[in-house]
């Protein structure tokens, strides 16, 4: 073909005059490759930058620069709602892609998962079939469930009554009449790990008034940086290449695994039911001796995800719904009022009829995980091989369509929650901060219906997150309890304005009134830094004992 007689004869010009050693019959393979990509490929007609048509490479540059969601955003603006991302990957912008994609049982997770797992022995994250996944799923949802929540929230109030005593210890310096700025990021996510800790396996890392564990945080950021690099660009850990990511942090990851290890083996040796954790509910669906439960070596693995799942995920909402609260009075003022109208004293802040009155206080939590999503990775998903049996005992045989476009075989395909909840057709004026948009007398059914079609900070169906209520629960326990005690506000000077955008910036991060998400599948932060002051003389019921030093 005429293409490929040019690549070849460049090939030779470049072998024979500039690069006498390189092998221009491997590189002759490379650029065919490249050429079948742009020009062959069943993606060809798919709109796109060049770069990522041609290699994974492009999406790897950006997740390795923790800002691949930022990317596939202006990508989705200057393109158009279905874009090609990588030689073989389709990301779309609309609810009817979400739900081909998330809601059909003939799709399940990408290959790419598999590049996450260690030891040999997949997590509910990452089990790519689907009936172990819903084998442990129905396992691990014994320890989310209501049921189990109820039973938990104790000592999930206990862990916020001691972040709640952390602030307080804040409010004035021994010697001094100012308060010490508070990093948001770095309170909430002592609060989360502490929180999962207890719920996975009741072990308590005491991380908000000791140091020891303090690692865990790096050592997880670590880990999830790394697995989201493996499947954005799947060719660094088959070069090997992946140690270069996290060799400054590496003892730390070290650590953390070792740790996990140690909680669960901790655990094991205690009575089954010792405690209200993870453990404690699922070990009476465990059964080495069948397919159909899971087995007592998974409980490492599943810690693994456990972590990020729980703790980060949550703590990423909270540093963010802080930050927005600070920096927009009105709704401050707003959410403030209906708190502290709302319970009569701060021992009826628990979960219940009350609580789940607060409908602002939901709002808020919800357009925080709205404009500032937990997971800001695309989950990368792929219909069922035609072959594979389907759960009605037939085979898929009809075309795998996503809003309208046909997708061929071994295609990945995904919708990014950062950019779909950033899209003007379902949400208007995206990047403000309006919880309002969430009440029905606000907004109206429809708009408000569409809305909720489009939001997905859990994602949907079969594959998405187990522990909603756990988050919801965590979140509103929180700052509900922060409100009914303090007033807060941002630090003065360039402390204030950390966690926000910085102005003129075109990568995404121009924006001062957005909290500034770093992707590392979980999302990365830093930030708000805030002043606490108490609240008249409420603060009187706060027990410090529980929290004598802040860290």
């Amino acid at each position: 073909m005429e293409v490929a007689g040019i690549l070849y004869a460049a090939v030779k010009y470049i072998g024979l005059i500039i690069v006498p050693y390189v092998n221009t019959d491997l590189l002759l393979k490379y650029l065919l490759l490249l050429s079948y990509r742009i020009f062959f490929h069943p993606l060809r007609n798919y709109p796109g930058p060049l770069a990522a048509k041609l290699s994974d490479l492009y999406a790897g540059y950006y997740a390795i620069s923790k800002r691949l969601h930022l990317t596939t955003y202006l990508d989705q603006k200057k393109y158009g709602p279905v874009v090609r991302h990588g030689p073989n990957k389709l990301v779309f912008n609309t609810v009817e892609a979400l739900q081909d994609i998330y809601n059909n049982e003939r799709v399940t997770k990408s290959h790419v998962y598999e590049l996450t797992i260690r030891g040999g022995k997949p997590n509910i994250f990452n089990v790519i079939d689907k009936q172990k996944h819903r084998v442990k799923r129905k396992c691990i949802g014994q320890a989310i469930n209501d049921k189990a929540m109820r039973a938990f929230e104790p000592t999930m109030m206990e862990q916020v009554d001691i972040f709640i005593g952390q602030l307080l210890t804040s409010c004035q310096q021994q010697g001094t009449s100012t308060s010490t700025v508070v990093n948001m990021t770095d309170r909430c996510k002592r609060l989360g790990m502490n929180i999962v800790g207890l719920l996975a396996f009741g072990f308590d890392l005491k991380m908000q008034t000791d140091p020891t564990y303090l690692f865990v945080i790096r050592g997880l950021s670590l880990g999830g940086y790394q697995n989201n690099c493996f499947m954005q660009f799947p060719s660094l850990k088959k070069l090997r290449l992946h140690a270069l990511l996290v060799v400054a942090g590496y003892s730390q990851r070290i650590k953390y695994l070792r740790m996990l290890q140690t909680m669960v083996s901790t655990r094991l040796a205690e009575e089954k039911h010792a405690k209200n954790d993870l453990y404690s509910f699922v070990i009476d669906h465990i059964d080495d001796t069948t397919d159909d439960s899971m087995k007592i070596s998974e409980l490492w693995s599943e810690a693994l995800f456990f972590f990020p799942a729980g703790g980060d995920t949550t703590s990423t909402a909270l540093s963010a719904l802080f930050f927005y609260l600070s920096r927009n009075p009105d709704v401050y003022a707003k959410l403030a009022q209906e708190i502290r109208s709302t319970f009569p004293s701060s021992s009826e802040i628990r979960g219940g009829p009350l609580l789940s009155s607060c409908r602002y206080l939901r709002a808020c939590i919800d357009e925080t995980l709205r404009i500032s999503p937990p997971v800001t990775s695309t989950l990368w998903r792929e219909a069922i091989s035609p072959s594979s049996s389907s759960s009605d005992g037939g085979h898929h045989e009809e075309p795998f369509i996503v809003d309208g476009h046909v997708i061929p075989p071994g295609v990945q395909v995904g919708v990014s929650a950062y950019c779909l909840h950033h899209n003007e057709a379902y949400f208007a004026e995206p990047f403000a901060f309006r919880p309002e948009r969430w009440l029905a007398e606000h907004s109206g059914a429809a708009a408000l219906a569409r809305m909720h079609a489009a939001f997905c900070p859990f994602s949907l169906g079969g594959r998405g997150c187990a522990g909603k209520a756990m988050a919801y629960l965590e979140a509103s326990l929180v700052i509900a309890k922060t409100l009914w005690y303090f007033d807060f506000e941002p630090a003065p000077g360039k402390a204030g304005q950390v966690g926000g955008g910085v102005p003129g910036r075109t990568d995404g991060r121009g924006r001062p009134e957005e909290f500034q998400l770093h992707d590392i599948f979980a999302a990365a932060h830093d930030g708000p830094n805030l002043v606490f002051r108490p609240r008249g003389d409420f603060w009187r019921d706060i027990n410090v004992e529980k929290a004598p030093v802040s860290l």
